[in-house]
């Protein structure tokens, strides 16, 4: 949860600088990172423990075709899930209404999905067949501030715009 809490406000700052042009501590958006923080420890960290906790139980070999099978189990259940948590869980955190949240959720749910569905059975392939069980969290955590800054990305972007980003993959 600790390094969640550190990993998602980082990607909120490094989409920041990059997309939104910030070139100091002082343009930062602090309180959206520290959203990103709160979501990131106390909903993701929890929940991708969990699933990785409950893929290795379900399937507890190494092997490449089992790791394939995980990450595709992965890419229709917890994926998803995920992502629409995000959209729905971080609208909330900015005081938007339920309504909005579900608008939000609705225009950037596909958009995002389709570019992580390029993304992340090939790293959690990877993660599964390579990467030892006790190695697999802190493995994704890094691969996830990258995921994490192109999420902070979508989240910011109007809708048009998170669909012609999807558009690219």
């Amino acid at each position: 949860m600790l390094a969640y809490a550190a990993i998602w406000p980082i990607g909120s700052c490094v989409q920041q600088c990059i997309t939104d042009g910030k070139r100091s501590w002082e343009e930062l958006d602090f309180a959206r990172a520290a959203r990103f923080s709160l979501f990131g420890s106390c909903y993701v960290a929890p929940t991708l423990y969990g699933w990785v906790k409950l893929s290795s139980a379900m399937w507890p070999a190494s092997t490449l075709s089992v790791a394939i099978t995980k990450a595709l189990v992965e890419q229709v259940s917890y994926g998803p899930a995920a992502m629409i948590a995000f959209f729905f869980g971080m609208s909330l955190l900015e005081c938007k209404g339920v309504k909005a949240a579900a608008t939000e959720v609705s225009d950037k749910f596909w958009p995002t999905y389709k570019v992580g569905v390029c993304v992340w059975p090939v790293l959690q392939t990877i993660n599964f067949s390579v990467i030892s069980e006790r190695n697999r969290v802190p493995f994704v955590s890094i691969c996830s501030l990258i995921w994490t800054t192109f999420l902070s990305f979508m989240k910011q972007a109007n809708p048009e715009v998170a669909r012609k980003a999807a558009s690219l993959t």
